[in-house]
């Protein structure tokens, strides 16, 4: 145990060890996402007094357990439960539960069931009538957020957000979902692995000055934090040897919502409109201006009833 963890422990055992732990309950932990002392008290509590620990790679959470000093307790086990067990893994958790244990269950680092396992058993444990009590604490989801300074990105969306996570391995697929995030006026938040982030840099591009919020490494040594355009994601990147390596998490800054740049977005649409057809002409208007593209769909139609060019294609946008 590193001796700083030592005063850490003791707070836990005086801060939580009063509260009440029922039996039969999976404790769903969430820890660090890099730094070690991004741990809750009650997490380090709860794992020192599980009959059992759940875990997405037994190896990685013993090495944990032992940099906090943490002593499993006579008897206890540490289960491996991760992605290509998941289900069956959960009805043996399920079992402990009945039998009046409690089980703490962590991915390898962050809120498990958030991008990691964890989803299924939580679902498993509930349709078998068990409890579910979560412990809150790391997330790279709402790391990066808070550094991302979304005020006034759009009206009417201030703080608002979707979580996508990886995205498409297949760069046609990528292609098609970096699409339809093009309108999106809320905030995005994308996970990459290393090998993959120069792939996903060159997918954003076509979104232009659309910002992106990029996190390498959070919380750890050498954590970085930028924003740039997306059209200047993948030089960025291509800068430094050392910003294609590690974890990471992106928030893709809210498109404008109509209301915010719509007379810019009117005027483009109405210049496109007297020389193609209508759906091209959407189509463009929403690449140009980062307005909606059903939005300006509904526009173009008004404008042509109103006496407005287009030509004859009246097809709902693709």
């Amino acid at each position: 145990m590193s001796a700083s963890f030592h005063s850490a422990l003791q707070a836990a055992r005086e801060a939580a060890g009063s509260q009440h732990y029922p039996q039969g309950t999976l404790y769903v932990v969430a820890t660090p996402i890099g730094n070690l002392a991004d741990v809750t008290l009650r997490a380090l509590h709860v794992l020192g007094l599980a009959d059992a620990i759940a875990c997405e790679d037994t190896r990685h959470t013993q090495g944990m357990l032992r940099a906090y000093g943490i002593e499993p307790r006579a008897g206890s086990a540490l289960l491996a439960v991760h992605q290509h067990n998941e289900a069956e893994a959960a009805q043996a958790v399920v079992a402990r539960l009945a039998r009046g244990e409690r089980v703490a269950y962590v991915s390898d680092a962050g809120t498990p069931g958030v991008s990691d396992p964890g989803a299924r058993l939580v679902e498993a444990v509930r349709a078998a009538g068990q409890r579910v009590l979560p412990l809150p604490g790391a997330s790279s989801v709402t790391t990066l957020l808070s550094a991302a300074g979304l005020v006034g990105d759009a009206a009417g969306a201030e703080g608002a957000f979707v979580f996508q996570g990886f995205l498409p391995t297949k760069a046609g697929e990528r292609a098609q979902a970096v699409e339809r995030l093009r309108g999106e006026t809320r905030a995005t938040v994308l996970l990459e692995a290393p090998h993959r982030i120069d792939a996903l840099a060159r997918a954003l591009a076509p979104l232009g000055e659309r910002r992106v919020t990029l996190g390498r490494e959070l919380t750890k040594q050498f954590e970085e934090i930028a924003t740039v355009p997306a059209q200047d994601l993948a030089d960025w990147l291509a800068a430094d040897a050392q910003r294609t390596r590690g974890e990471f998490a992106l928030v893709l800054h809210p498109a404008p919502a109509a209301g915010d740049d719509g007379a810019q977005a009117e005027q483009v649409l109405r210049l496109l409109l007297e020389e193609l057809p209508l759906k091209t002409a959407v189509r463009l208007a929403a690449q140009i201006s980062g307005a909606g593209r059903n939005e300006l769909y509904q526009r173009a139609l008004a404008l042509r009833q109103d006496g407005g060019a287009g030509a004859e294609d009246t097809g709902a946008p693709d």
